[in-house]
């Protein structure tokens, strides 16, 4: 029951979304779950075409990941990486960067909370193609509401990337001064008038990611 309560809520959210998004020029999909998200993925990215992300819990959640490792693209892989920043910046100009987004408004603006900002540089300039996969628990009213989410989710971020922030010890955003703080980039992102479809958004029924 829960789960039936829980997806009919999504899915109306999303449809009230959906062409909130599309006014401001972003290619929008609905997957009911995480396999459909990832099969939209694979139809929307030629094979071998030269593909990158940004670090994300939803793309390993869903598959995606390992997609784009499969040998179908030329994966730059930052996880992986040696010299990860030089893959940060080949990023730039891969034909297809993905990555999930902290939250998005009912008024349509995506918002992010980046460490070093690697990953909102490149949704906002550079790759050809932004494919975003974003979970409908994600939906929030405004940008205040999007700002106590992220220093909601946060401590559990620091905690998966084992960080010595103080959040990572109390469970609690402490709004700190650490060097490893991976709070530091707040971007809002409101249209693309200017290159439409350029960022293509698929709205997930399902509880994915942080």
């Amino acid at each position: 029951m829960r789960e039936q309560l829980y997806q009919f809520k999504y899915q109306k959210l999303c449809e009230k979304i959906k062409p909130i998004l599309e006014r401001k020029k972003f290619e929008v999909y609905i997957a009911k779950d995480a396999a459909e998200a990832k099969q939209i993925v694979e139809s929307l990215i030629p094979e071998g075409s030269v593909v990158s992300s940004g670090g994300s819990v939803t793309l390993v959640e869903t598959g995606i990941l390992d997609l784009l490792r499969s040998g179908k693209y030329k994966f730059l892989d930052r996880y992986n990486a040696p010299d990860r920043r030089k893959v940060e910046l080949e990023a730039m100009s891969c034909d297809y960067y993905l990555c999930s987004a902290n939250a998005i408004t009912l008024d349509g603006e995506l918002v992010f909370m980046d460490g070093f900002g690697n990953r909102v540089a490149a949704v906002t300039f550079g790759p050809k193609n932004v494919i975003l996969v974003v979970s409908a628990n994600k939906i929030v009213k405004d940008l205040q509401e999007a700002r106590e989410r992220i220093r909601y989710i946060a401590p559990m971020n620091a905690k998966r990337l084992s960080l010595s922030t103080p959040c990572a010890t109390t469970g609690i955003c402490e709004d700190c001064a650490s060097p490893q703080r991976i709070c530091r980039h707040f971007h809002v992102i409101n249209d693309s008038y200017n290159l439409p479809g350029r960022i293509k958004i698929i709205l997930v029924l399902q509880e994915l990611g942080l």
